[in-house]
């Protein structure tokens, strides 16, 4: 494969879902400043794995690299910072809050309870997850991947993805219970 085909192939697998990328990142790293040098590793590295992709989905490709470079990233770096949704610009936060811009699921009431809640502290609150429930939970409420689609990015069975969500909803509800009293 040349370098224009290279390039052209990268542009229509990758770039449009950068932004959902970017998102991960972000929750992962929980620094913007960190998002950033992880997103732009992942896709050097997406770009020396282009050929590799066999069509599947594109999304959950590029997302299972962005995981396992942020993996890499913060073994390395050590970090364990926590930043605020101060920290957002606007039109992100905005994004954040609703959702990752992602079309509305099926709200059950688990999922009503946490989305009523304030963001900052929910923010807190899913920053302090174990790192495996909170990417399941960005994923799946933020990112609006399928079970499947998590699995495949994760790499853990689907009946794995289910528990993991339905612990870290069961864990914001607890701390949010626990807030409110």
């Amino acid at each position: 494969m040349g370098n224009d085909e290279q390039n052209a192939k990268f542009a229509a697998v990758v770039t449009p879902y950068l932004a959902d990328a970017y998102t991960l990142a972000r929750w992962l790293t929980r620094n913007r400043t960190d998002a950033d040098d992880v997103l732009q590793e992942a896709c050097i590295r997406a770009l020396g794995a282009i050929e590799q992709h066999s069509g599947n989905s594109a999304r959950a490709w590029l997302l299972a690299i962005v995981r396992n470079t942020a993996y890499t990233w913060l073994k390395d770096k050590h970090r364990t910072m926590l930043v605020g949704m101060d920290d957002l610009a606007e039109k992100d936060l905005a994004q954040v809050e609703q959702g990752g811009g992602q079309a509305a699921a099926t709200i059950d009431p688990e999922s009503g309870m946490i989305a009523r809640a304030d963001a900052k502290h929910l923010e807190v609150l899913i920053t302090g997850l174990p790192m495996e429930f909170r990417e399941t939970l960005v994923l799946r409420d933020i990112q609006g991947l399928g079970y499947r689609e998590i699995a495949e990015v994760t790499g853990v069975p689907v009946g794995t993805v289910m528990s993991r969500l339905a612990r870290a909803r069961q864990r914001l509800i607890a701390a949010l219970k626990v807030d409110k009293s």
